[in-house]
Formats: C-alpha cells, structure tokens, sequence
C-alpha cells in the first residue's frame, strides 16, 4: 500500500468554471501542492460552518450522522481520498466502534467525507499519485501567487468593501437574519467583520 499523504483545509472558494458550486481547496501538510476539488453549495455550507463553530437553527444532515455515530458509539478515525477517475475524487470513511479492533471503510463523496472530517476532527489524507494528476504546485518564491490565491484573494477584497462601510447595529441585525435565513456564508462574512472592528 502506497504512503498516506496528510492533507489540511486551505479554504473555499467560489468555483470559476462551474455556476453555484465551490472550490475545497486542500493542502498537503508538509508541502506546498493545494488539491481544488469542486463541491456543491449545501456541502460547502455545511463545511464552512463547522470550520467557523458556527450552529445552524436546525441539525444539518451531517450534525445527524455525527450525532447518530456518537450514539452508538461509533468513531470516524480517517478519511482517504483514494482515487481520481475522469476529474471525479473518490473517498472513504475508516470507522470503529469504540472498544472495537475491527476497522470498517465506508465508501462517501469527497464532499460528504470531509464534512464529516472536520466534524470528528479526524486526519484527511490522499496518495502521491492524486496530488501528482490533480494538484497545484507552489512556487518557491514567497512573493508568488497562484491563479487560485488570487482569486480568493480577490474575493476577500470584494466582500470586505461591501460590508465595511455598515453601521455595526446594521451589521449584528443583518448577522442574526443570516443565521435565521441559515445563509451561514453570509454570516460567517458578518461575523469577521464585526471582529475586526473589536
């Protein structure tokens, strides 16, 4: 079995070549290559506000399996991006019943997968041969920016001029419609705005 290379969440991003989906960009802890792999709008929520320890009014789908595992006790040790085949990402869920030895594998979108990651704080892993096909290499310089980062940079600029020029009363109003709307990208938005101004 080829070496298990650690992956860590970079960010999201909107994607450029599809309408209403997002970019997950993933990094390889110790080195410089990022994987982008383009997740739907409900998933890309669904990461972002577990990565922003945000709450939604009401469980999402994967607050339900968490709760669910955490009920019978069943624990997500790892999640495996194994394959690539035709631009589509292949994962797995390795799971264990606590005071078990056995390890189950549970086939998942990639998506899905690293929703449930950050919600079991467990590793993400792929193999060489998926960041060497599907990867974004960095440059060495420091001054470099990929396509990628600037785009996402970009985007930051963009939103942070659209709502720096709000009164804060205005802001926390429009941070509690967000969170009642459940637009939790928007919230998360508000929310760092109005921590930059404490």
């Amino acid at each position: 079995m080829a070496d298990k290379i650690k992956l860590k969440i970079i960010g999201l991003s909107y994607s450029q070549t599809q309408s209403g989906a997002y970019a997950l960009i993933l990094g390889e802890e110790k080195g410089k290559r990022r994987l982008p792999i383009i997740i739907g709008n409900f998933e890309a929520q669904a990461i972002a506000i577990e990565l922003e320890k945000m709450k939604s009014s009401r469980p999402l789908t994967h607050d339900v399996f968490k709760t669910f595992a955490d009920t019978f006790k069943i624990n997500v040790l790892e999640v495996i991006i194994y394959n690539l085949v035709e631009g589509i990402f292949f994962a797995k869920l390795i799971c264990q019943q606590e005071g078990g030895t056995e390890k189950v594998e549970i086939d998942a979108r990639t998506s899905d997968s690293i929703a449930l990651a950050v919600r079991f704080n467990c590793p993400i892993y792929t193999y060489e041969f998926i960041l060497a096909n599907a990867g974004i290499v960095l440059d060495d310089d420091p001054n470099f920016s990929s396509d990628l980062e600037e785009e996402l940079e970009i985007k930051e600029i963009e939103e942070e001029d659209e709502i720096s020029i709000i009164p804060g009363e205005e802001l926390e109003k429009k941070l509690d419609d967000a969170i009642t709307n459940e637009d939790y990208e928007e919230a998360s938005k508000i929310r760092d705005e109005l921590n930059r101004r404490k």
